[in-house]
């Protein structure tokens, strides 16, 4: 069985999909199975922001097979691992949580880089392309870090 991991934002557009994408190509596929989902499901069953699409095929990822979806409390039964893009979301995810077992599969992304800053990954939706390049590069190091955990972690 793989390990499941699901990154969450707000929409399921934007933070998630890249996070989606940059884990998953860091991890084999036949240990780890990485998904994404928004806190609200106004994107539900849309393909990623065009300009997240774009950011990730310049850095070499194709991120154009994922669909929007929204984060359900089953999801806490469906995955090992949940990362949250910022404490929004987190507060979000985490009164959905069944018990507190469920509660301790939620960390916030940026705490692989910056244990218990609660440092957030910005919304880059009403900004230029910049702003989807800084994200990846956030993302990019965060996954890093994720990847070498969860690899290890598997390894015993």
């Amino acid at each position: 069985m793989p390990v499941k991991v699901l990154m969450v934002c707000l929409g399921n557009i934007c933070r998630s999909p890249l996070a989606e994408g940059i884990l998953q190509s860091k991890l084999p596929s036949d240990k780890f199975m990485v998904d994404s989902a928004g806190t609200g499901g106004w994107h539900a069953g849309e393909l990623p922001d065009k300009r997240s699409i774009a950011t990730a095929r310049d850095r070499g990822l194709d991120i154009t097979h994922q669909r929007a979806r929204q984060f359900k409390v089953n999801d806490f039964t469906e995955f090992d691992h949940i990362f949250v893009m910022d404490t929004s979301n987190l507060k979000d995810v985490l009164k959905l949580a069944p018990n507190d077992k469920a509660k301790t599969k939620v960390s916030l992304m940026m705490d692989a880089l910056h244990p218990g800053e609660s440092i957030n990954v910005p919304d880059p939706y009403y900004g230029g392309p910049e702003g989807f390049d800084n994200v990846y590069d956030m993302l990019d190091e965060a996954c890093q870090i994720v990847a070498n955990k969860l690899i290890n972690d598997n390894a015993r």
